[in-house]
């Protein structure tokens, strides 16, 4: 066999591929260190709440719209997506009215930035056929299932206020969406206050002595938000003021054409692929919600205003409510600094 020699390289050539070879070292820690990454990857929370936004999770619009990887996970309760935020595991959260409250006043650092929706005829106290419920006084001695610090229970505790009804009288537990359906099938329950899908699965056997719009009408509106930790939506404003517009642009598909949205639809698919319930419920729960426009979300209607403006009172009134149940021990000086219209009134000015 033929000994073969390798050709030796001019010098200057050996300089070029050395000073190449330094170059691509210097890169490899760029390349391999995932910060860069992370950057544009971030965890939100959803729940188990019929929205027109559900549809833009399902069909990957908002990732398309940000150009972030979005990790959704879906969680039941409104105390539980704030515990995650708490944990640092998740950045963005849809949480109502009170759990929001709770863990605002208990130090977490949130921001409410968008309303998702005004709770209106959307959640609702439901009493069992079987129970012989007809009027709020036949509540005494019954037993009520309802979701602790979320906005039903506020409601729960508000409505039993204004019958003149005493706590004390009636059995509360504290039981998540679908630990609900399961107590009702078993009868182990007399009335609930929830939301959909639950709410609908009750109604069948059930039917309803009060909605959360009929308490709103007495002072004590509710509300489903979404909040981000404040540090990471300060860093991420460019991603936060386009998620908003995503979101502004699907509620707006749903008002310019509910009828669209019926039992059939892909839209009705896509809700129930991700919640879970049937496409035939969720038209007639879509209308039960009141949505926002962008333009009103950022005035002192909701998160405009400062301390006057209706979400920065509603998390006050709410704290009131959450410390004589005992499930704060003291209410933060100003709710207003929980509250930004700032992502809402940078996502107008989007195209």
């Amino acid at each position: 066999m033929q000994n073969l020699k390798r050709p030796k390289l001019p010098l200057r050539l050996i300089g070029s591929m050395q000073r190449v070879i330094v170059a691509l070292a210097a890169l490899v820690p760029l390349v391999l260190s995932p910060a860069h990454a992370e950057d544009k990857e971030v965890t939100i929370a959803y729940q188990q709440i019929v929205d027109p936004w559900v549809v833009a999770i399902a069909n990957g619009s908002i990732e398309k719209a940000t150009g972030y990887k979005i990790n959704w996970r879906q969680f039941e309760s409104g105390a539980k997506v704030a515990t995650a935020m708490a944990s640092g595991d998740v950045k963005v959260g849809v949480i109502g009215s009170s759990p929001l409250t709770a863990a605002v006043s208990q130090g977490l650092d949130l921001q409410l930035f968008w309303i998702l929706d005004n709770i209106n005829q959307a959640e609702a106290m439901v009493v069992r056929n079987a129970s012989n419920v007809s009027k709020p006084v036949d509540l005494k001695g019954k037993t009520i299932g309802v979701p602790f610090v979320s906005t039903t229970h506020y409601h729960t505790m508000f409505a039993l206020q204004h019958w003149g009804i005493d706590p004390k009288d009636v059995k509360i537990l504290n039981m998540q969406p679908n630990q609900i359906v399961a107590a009702w099938e078993r009868g182990d329950i007399d009335a609930a206050y929830v939301w959909n899908p639950a709410l609908a699965e009750l109604k069948k056997s059930g039917h309803v002595l009060v909605t959360s719009g009929d308490l709103s009408k007495l002072g004590k509106p509710t509300f489903d938000g979404i909040a981000v930790d404040r540090k990471w939506g300060e860093e991420h404003k460019d991603f936060m003021a386009k998620l908003v517009k995503a979101i502004a642009d699907a509620d707006d598909q749903y008002r310019r054409n509910p009828s669209q949205w019926s039992a059939t639809s892909p839209q009705a698919a896509a809700i129930t692929k991700m919640i879970g319930g049937t496409a035939a419920d969720v038209p007639e729960s879509l209308s039960l919600y009141a949505y926002p426009t962008l333009a009103e979300q950022a005035s002192p209607q909701w998160l405009g205003g400062g301390s006057s403006g209706r979400a920065a009172a509603a998390l006050k009134d709410t704290s009131a409510f959450l410390k004589d149940q005992k499930r704060i021990s003291a209410l933060a000086p100003d709710y207003s600094k929980f509250v930004t219209p700032v992502y809402a009134e940078a996502a107008m000015k989007l195209k």
